[in-house]
């Protein structure tokens, strides 16, 4: 059962799984260890140990499938994997959508806050307000909400950090407004609204953050009532495995669970 009779095709998915294994580890010499690098290194081991060992591994489900217990198991097992593969690749199709659906006007944009170490944006933050520095420049008329607040490490506000980032860069001051209570992505898009809503800015925005981000950005912000264009901020490759696979968590918490 599920056995593999091609040695070089054996071969070539035990490679695939080791590569993988390395980019789900690599962030974690940066300090970084959430739900994505955990899973994705732990599927990872899985198929790699699967296609290093057909052979055996292919014997022992052979066996199990001769008890009516081991077909259960069995069965659940291929189940599992099979609708995990599935719901990832439909919503890896609706983040890659939501990615591209970039801006055809200006409009006010809201950018989404990372860690800032110290007083300085992390390397993630760094490409959003390269990102937002960019369409401001393309749209000298749209304004711009930064949203985040201080967390543990941040020696100021995330929203400072980014308004002081763009004022150096040349962003006029008037443009600018800050959101610095948030702590997650439902309170920065929340939280903007209020700012835009005092206003009345209107319910179109642009929202720049990394491209694995959009599409959960987009889900909270239409829950509120509001219309999103995607500016996305290009996230270093070694990083995108693990974040990617976080936000597959964070998008089913967010349709089924708020």
């Amino acid at each position: 059962m599920f056995h593999i009779e091609n040695g070089i095709l054996r071969f070539a998915g035990a490679a695939v799984c080791a590569a993988a294994g390395v980019l789900f580890i690599m962030p974690v010499g940066l300090g970084i260890k959430n739900i994505g690098n955990m899973f994705g290194l732990a599927v990872s081991v899985f198929f790699f140990l699967f296609f290093m060992f057909n052979g055996a591994v292919s014997k022992l489900l052979g066996r199990l499938w001769q008890t009516g217990a081991g077909k259960v198991f069995v069965s659940a097992l291929t189940v599992f994997f099979a609708v995990g593969f599935l719901s990832a690749a439909i919503m890896s199709v609706f983040m890659l959508r939501a990615a591209a659906d970039k801006p055809s006007e200006a409009r006010t944009a809201v950018l989404l806050g990372c860690k800032v170490r110290g007083t300085v944006p992390s390397l993630m933050l760094g490409r959003r307000l390269e990102a937002a520095f960019e369409y401001l420049n393309e749209f000298p008329e749209a304004c711009i909400v930064v949203s985040g607040g201080q967390g543990e490490g941040e020696d100021i506000s995330e929203a400072q950090c980014m308004k002081e980032y763009l004022v150096r860069k040349g962003i006029s001051e008037d443009r600018i407004v800050m959101e610095d209570r948030s702590t997650d992505t439902g309170e920065n898009i929340r939280f903007s609204k209020e700012l835009l809503d005092s206003v009345n800015a209107g319910n179109e925005i642009v929202i720049i953050t990394d491209s694995f981000h959009q599409f959960r950005a987009s889900l909270i912000a239409s829950k509120l009532g509001l219309k999103t264009d995607a500016v996305s901020a290009a996230t270093p490759y070694y990083l995108l495995p693990t974040y990617w696979v976080r936000e597959w968590f964070g998008i089913i918490e967010q349709i089924f669970l708020k």
